[in-house]
Order: C-alpha cells, then sequence, then structure tokens
C-alpha cells in the first residue's frame, strides 16, 4: 500500500466531501493482516452485509470458506459457486409451504434465465480482509474502494467517476444481491481495459444492514487512484459542489435516529 497515496486522499476527503466516512477496501490474502476472522452463524442465516457493514467503523474483518451462514455471501465472495436449493422458487413466488419467495423475479423461468447471466469467480487466495481505508497498513494491498454514503455523496462520486470518461456508463448498477454489488462486480472490473465503478444496495432484503438513507458505490483500486488524481481539478472545486458539500456537512452533523 502506497502510504503517500493513503494520506493524500484522507486530506481530500476531508476538504471536499466534509468528514463523511471513509471508504472500506477489500483484498484477498492468505495472511490475517490484524483482521478477525468472522464466525459462521450457530443457526439460521445471516447476511454478510452486517459483518462487512463493521469495518466501516474501524474493525478489521475476515472471511474464509467456513464464515458463511449465506449461500449468495459464499458465492458472490468468491468461495463457492453455487445457489441456494430451489432458488428459483425463493427469488420469485417461492413454494407453497414450503418456501417463501421474495419475488425479485416475476417466475421462476425467468430466474433461471437471470442465473446463466451471473458471473463467478473463484477467491484466488484463503481469506478476504475488510479494511477501512485509514486503517491501512504498507503490506495490505486493497483491491476494491467501496462507499457507503448519503445520495449527495454517491451524486459525488459519480460525477467524479464520470469526469475523464467520453462514454456514458463509467458507472453501472447491476441488479444482484448486496454483496455482489461491492465484491462481486467491482472485483470482476478490476482487469477491464475500462474499469467501472457499481452503484448498489438496491436488495431489499440487504437494506435493513445499512442507514435507510445509504447507497454503496464500489471502485476497482486501480481506477480509484485516477480519480484520485483528477479531484483537484474537477467540479469539486466549484461553487455549485460548494452548495452540495455544506449540504452533506449539515447532514453528518444532525443525530442518528
Amino acid at each position: 500500500m502506497d502510504l503517500e497515496l493513503k494520506e493524500k486522499f484522507i486530506s481530500l476527503w476531508a476538504k471536499y466531501f466534509n468528514g463523511a466516512t471513509l471508504p472500506i477496501t477489500f483484498f484477498y490474502t492468505d495472511k490475517t493482516h490484524g483482521a478477525q476472522k468472522v464466525k459462521p452463524p450457530k443457526t439460521g442465516h445471516r447476511c454478510v452485509l452486517a459483518d462487512i457493514f463493521r469495518a466501516t467503523k474501524g474493525k478489521a474483518i475476515l472471511f474464509d470458506e467456513s464464515s458463511f451462514g449465506c449461500f449468495g455471501g459464499k458465492r458472490y465472495l468468491g468461495y463457492g459457486d453455487g445457489f441456494m436449493p430451489d432458488f428459483e422458487y425463493f427469488l420469485s413466488y417461492g413454494i407453497p409451504g414450503k418456501l417463501e419467495g421474495e419475488r425479485y423475479k416475476k417466475t421462476p423461468e425467468l430466474v433461471k434465465a437471470y442465473m446463466n447471466h451471473v458471473p463467478s469467480f473463484k477467491a484466488p487466495l484463503k481469506n478476504i480482509v475488510f479494511k477501512r481505508w485509514d486503517m491501512l497498513q504498507g503490506d495490505d494491498e486493497p483491491e476494491v474502494m467501496i462507499f457507503f454514503g448519503q445520495p449527495d455523496i454517491i451524486s459525488g462520486l459519480f460525477t467524479l467517476t464520470n469526469f475523464d470518461r467520453e462514454d456514458l456508463n463509467g458507472v453501472i448498477a447491476p441488479f444482484g444481491a448486496g454483496c455482489a454489488t461491492i465484491v462481486l462486480y467491482p472485483y470482476l472490473e478490476k482487469n477491464s481495459q475500462n474499469p467501472r465503478a457499481i452503484m448498489g444496495m438496491f436488495d431489499v432484503s440487504a437494506r435493513p444492514c445499512i442507514s435507510s438513507d445509504m447507497f454503496s458505490f464500489a471502485v476497482p483500486m486501480r481506477r480509484f487512484k485516477e480519480i484520485i488524481d483528477n479531484m483537484e481539478e474537477s467540479f469539486l472545486v466549484t461553487q455549485s459542489w460548494s452548495k452540495v458539500k455544506k449540504r452533506i456537512k449539515n447532514e453528518l452533523k444532525k443525530p442518528k435516529t
């Protein structure tokens, strides 16, 4: 990890985003990097977002293949390649008396077709570690940045990400589980010729794991370095952003309910 880059972004983030929560990062490793291993639930299901979000509070956490209590989380973090049994019914209208459906897709047939489009990958190393940006050490190698923020913050990140692109899709919002939009999709983007950022946390089931006024914005590290270099010459220095920045500051001052 480039520690000078780390401090540079902390300074710029404070300057232009008024002390909003710093992003978290993740990277795959065979070491622990001082992170606490997540234990699977003793019974039942637990969304991985509940654990990942702890990293925003400064707690470094680690998953390995034994950490999961969720089929989706295990798949989308790279530790499994299957779907839960009867997934086509689970994501649609369910099976009466056996399985409640989430009704996120109209029919089981539509889910099956959708499943053919969902990418997968295998975790390249034993562990995946999540840390907040300011907690990174010299031997950490972040692969993706994940912001959780209010709409004004996300709008700034969205516009900044499109600042040096000529196309219309510097940011995409693919349908998927909350964990897929912050791990799977941005991780796969990191090796693209022109990596895109991913807007996410539209997953209704995962929404209770974060504040009601938040969405996610995930950026591959290679792309994030370019974004940092653009900050001081972008719209962030204009009066238009000053108005939004003031509102961000006021929102951050409000007590959390």
